[in-house]
């Protein structure tokens, strides 16, 4: 079914304060710690690269893929919200870099104690109708840091002292690779279905750091253009109550572990 002209620019409203404002980088430099000018002409530069596929990864089409965390297979992981388990599939045979640098962050406790800091969906308040949970940027451990700021936060490599960032990365369906650095037209393997997670990025493809969201119902219009990563096997009554400022207790890998290569710790 074909949008109205109202629904789409209600739509693109959405979309825009959720995802493009909600884990702005490089946009949003004067409020936020600004990347280093490396990273930002990497990501940049990127935006123009042509599609690429894993087996080129040794090529260094995508400046940096060689150095980041990759998922050989899959995961899983538990988070734990208001005291209740969320179970979460993390596929690396479909998004191995995404899922990787999701898993690789677990491991390292990055998202143990950050809050959700955008709710959109019955919770809200207003309620509006079911959107997405966001969380993970890491400034929300601080209770210090306005709510602002909020959103505009990414993992920095305690050994380089620089964010790290990801390239958008999305198979289309049936396809033996993912494609990189660009957003598709197909559909993609890994949709935005009720339960899936994936990764929140600013107008730059390459520019997911840490920041993920949960799809609070079916968002195909979001397909071929944000990375889902994964889903919600268990746990989703919990997701559906999240609110905004709910922190994540606790997160592990519980099983797949030994599939992460090239990770920190």
């Amino acid at each position: 079914m074909r949008l109205k002209i109202s629904e789409f620019l209600v739509v693109l409203v959405i979309v825009g304060s959720l995802i493009v404002g909600g884990c702005s980088t490089q946009q949003v430099a004067s409020n936020a710690s600004p990347p280093d000018s490396t990273a930002t002409e990497a990501s940049t530069k990127t935006t123009t690269e042509t599609t690429t596929s894993v087996s080129e990864v040794t090529k260094e089409a995508v400046p940096g893929m060689n150095n980041l965390p990759r998922l050989e297979g899959k995961a899983t992981v538990e988070m734990i919200v208001n005291g209740s388990p969320i179970t979460i599939e993390v596929d690396g045979t479909n998004a191995p870099i995404t899922a990787g640098n999701f898993v690789d962050l677990v491991k390292r406790g990055v998202y143990d104690g950050v809050a959700f800091h955008r709710v959109i969906g019955p919770q809200s308040n207003p309620p509006q109708d079911p959107f997405v949970a966001q969380g993970g940027d890491p400034q929300s451990k601080d209770p210090k840091v306005p709510a602002q700021r909020l959103g505009t936060g990414n993992f920095v490599d305690p050994k380089t002292g620089s964010p790290r960032y990801i390239p958008l990365e999305i198979k289309p369906k049936g396809a033996k690779e993912p494609i990189y650095g660009k957003t598709i037209t197909e559909a993609p393997e890994l949709p935005h279905k009720l339960g899936a997670i994936a990764m929140a990025r600013s107008q730059v493809p390459n520019s997911a750091s840490s920041q993920f969201y949960f799809a609070l119902a079916d968002l195909s219009f979001l397909d071929g253009n944000y990375a889902v990563f994964g889903k919600v096997t268990n746990g989703m009554e919990v997701v559906s109550q999240i609110k905004q400022g709910d922190r994540i207790e606790s997160a592990k890998v519980t099983q797949g572990g030994e599939n992460l290569k090239n990770g920190g710790q």
